[in-house]
């Protein structure tokens, strides 16, 4: 069965009160019970943000949030990229990563994209192009490692 996964993205004014609740509850799924590591995801940062949402049949499938430069790190920055377990091992991280480093290369033009990633998916990231710059770093107990293109 192949998927059809409708994209859009929105400013966080723009989100309606169930999306945010999808939102929150897509991530904490997957980062704060499937990883097992309890951390407060709600940080006040998404009001900044820009949100890309994958859904399918209505149902949230994929996310991502995208910064403008200086809000997070110097550069862009993409962050909470995930996916719903049953929508994985399809090429959906990658489309989605690739959308969001798009949508910041063409609303940010000249401005590097940066991404904390998990240490573990760094291998991913690589064959998207991107390069690791500095040392492994815990973040929420959890091995990350920043990464730009």
């Amino acid at each position: 069965m192949k998927e059809n996964i409708k994209f859009s993205w929105k400013s966080f004014h723009e989100l309606s009160n169930d999306e945010i609740y999808e939102i929150l509850h897509l991530r904490q799924e997957v980062f704060v019970v499937e990883q097992n590591c309890p951390y407060l995801d709600a940080d006040y940062c998404d009001q900044d943000a820009f949100h890309l949402i994958g859904r399918e049949s209505n149902k949230l499938v994929a996310y991502m949030r995208a910064f403008g430069p200086k809000l997070k790190y110097v550069g862009s920055s993409l962050g909470r990229v995930v996916i719903k377990k049953e929508y994985r091992n399809k090429s959906l991280g990658k489309r989605l990563t690739n959308m969001g480093v798009a949508f910041l290369n063409d609303k940010f033009p000249n401005c590097e994209v940066v991404i904390s990633a998990q240490y573990r998916l760094k291998d991913f990231y690589k064959k998207l192009g991107f390069t690791i710059r500095g040392k492994k770093y815990l973040e929420d107990e959890i091995d990350h490692i920043q990464m730009y293109i």
